[in-house]
């Protein structure tokens, strides 16, 4: 409709210029006004025509067009009404039929229920039956029997407590038995395979050095003009020369075996000098001191390359070295410490465990030994504080605070030192003991056996190893030996301390006697 708007301003625009010709231009151009408005009125007449067409036939389009749209819409419209009708008839025929179903149901719930009720109502009268015969059956067992319900109760459960002793007691055997078949086969395997991998070298020492004399009149050299000499070695050393009749030797005698090497390499320094005087002794003193600390400084740096271990602190190193001048029962600490290291890591590489760390535990499981002769405190809690003081880490020091059980160990580390602790400990010809802490561990083994009720009497036998103990037969039945045997063996591993293992014997016996007159 705009464009014919425009035209018809146009023609307007043509009239009022056509009139302002004509007032301007006179006569002349009025008639050339008169001639160019006809001619632009017909032409405006005919524009406006087809304008007029135009936008009829454009209206006439418009109405098809909108007519066509509603048409479609409406089809649109009664297909979906007609789809939602036909849901909401499916819809419904499917209540209807839930509907049917759940009727039929309830019809059938109902029918039960009366089924059920009339089932309750027979199995009530059945109970109170069933009741009246049980008490009447009563009645005549308390009769038979002579026992009231409580007298027989009690013979019951005195006669299961006897069976269930009976069968816990075989359970426990057969479990036990089951154990240690699996257990003692794959230890086997791994602790074999172990000792046949280690190679470690055993050392007895003892607590006093012999150094050799050239002759015995070095004796009287050594003890010096009114023994000054001799005064002056044991004040510098802090260890006592014994010289007595044994030929052509002195004997070094002390606690502290690194006191001990010192002492001997200074001795040995000063025969081979010859020069014996209080002055020569302090000189050759001091020489034999910085050798010995060379030398434990080198052994712990060879002990830990031999292992395989790096990054200990120096300190623990010089430590290590001084096991070396250490003994315990007669073994040298520090080779028991590198056979444990071994067996230790072989045996973690046997069951895929961590062998580093295995092996560095074992080799510190025992460095507290070299500073218990110098500070207060077991070998376990000084070695415990030393690893903790240079920052080892925590499998390390449970494992070393673990070793003797002092603490439960919690990690396979730890289990493993244990185990490699003992072998090595109880290897024949490892240890010794003096003969007064052997007496004393047999006569504890044998106070703990008989420390329990029914025992009669108990010996300890094969080097304490076994112990064979006696019960009353009246007190202790064949079942209750399993528990008691348990029992023993429970406190003899938290009281004593022993190397490899110890065998509980337990032996019952009935005899009766008579005498024919």
């Amino acid at each position: 409709m705009e464009w014919w708007i425009t035209l018809i301003i146009a023609v307007v625009a043509a009239i009022v210029f056509a009139l302002v010709g004509f007032i301007l231009g006179g006569k002349h151009r009025k008639k050339v006004a008169e001639s160019a408005i006809g001619s632009a009125d017909k032409e405006a007449k005919r524009i406006l025509n087809e304008a007029m067409s135009q936008a009829e036939s454009r209206r006439k389009e418009a109405l098809l067009e909108a007519k066509d749209e509603i048409h479609k819409q409406r089809s649109e419209l009664e297909r979906e009404l007609r789809e939602r009708r036909s849901e909401v008839q499916r819809q419904e025929n499917r209540l209807m039929k839930k509907e049917e179903n759940f009727e039929r149901k309830s019809d059938n719930l109902e029918k039960k229920e009366e089924e059920f009720g009339e089932r309750v109502k027979k199995a009530e009268e059945k109970e109170k039956e069933i009741e009246s015969i049980k008490r009447s059956q009563f009645e005549m067992l308390e009769r038979i029997s002579g026992y009231s319900k409580e007298q027989a109760k009690d013979y019951l459960l005195k006669s299961l407590e006897s069976e269930l002793t009976h069968e816990k007691a075989l359970k426990i055997i057969e479990y036990e038995q089951q154990l240690k078949d699996e257990s003692d086969t794959m230890a086997r395997e791994v602790i074999s395979t172990a000792i046949q991998r280690c190679a470690a070298d055993h050392v007895a020492e003892t607590t006093v050095s012999v150094v050799s004399l050239p002759n015995d009149e070095m004796k009287g050299r050594i003890i010096g003009r009114e023994g000054r000499n001799i005064r002056t070695l044991e004040t510098i050393t802090g260890v006592d020369l014994i010289i007595d009749d044994t030929p052509e030797a002195i004997t070094v005698s002390s606690f502290d075996p690194v006191r001990r090497e010192v002492a001997r390499l200074t001795l040995e320094k000063l025969i081979i000098d010859g020069r014996i005087h209080p002055a020569r002794i302090e000189e050759l003193y001091a020489k034999s001191k910085k050798e010995v600390d060379k030398t434990i400084r080198q052994t712990g740096e060879r002990a830990t390359l031999d292992i395989g271990i790096t990054n200990l602190n120096p300190e623990i190193v010089k430590l290590l070295g001084r096991l070396k001048y250490r003994t315990s029962y007669g073994q040298n600490v520090l080779n028991h410490s590198l056979e444990v290291a071994y067996i230790a890591g072989l045996m973690a590489a046997e069951i895929g465990a961590d062998v580093k760390t295995a092996k560095r535990a074992g080799l510190l499981h025992d460095i507290g030994k070299a500073l218990d002769h110098e500070m207060e405190g077991s070998h376990i809690e000084l070695g415990v504080e030393f690893a903790k003081r240079y920052k080892e880490n925590d499998a390390v020091v449970h494992a070393i605070h673990a070793h003797h059980g002092d603490v439960e160990a919690k990690t396979v580390v730890a289990c493993l030192v244990q185990a490699a602790d003992a072998i090595s400990a109880a290897r024949p010809g490892a240890r010794r003991e003096n003969v007064q802490n052997y007496i004393k561990r047999l006569e504890k083994l044998e106070e703990i056996a008989t420390s329990f009720n029914g025992v009669e009497r108990s010996f300890a036998i094969q080097a304490g190893r076994e112990v064979r103990i006696m019960v009353k037969p009246e007190i202790i039945s064949d079942d209750m030996m399993v528990a008691v045997a348990r029992d023993i063996v429970k406190k003899i591993e938290e009281e004593l301390e022993y190397p490899g293992q110890v065998k509980v014997h337990i032996i019952r016996e009935n005899r009766a006697f008579d005498y024919a007159k």
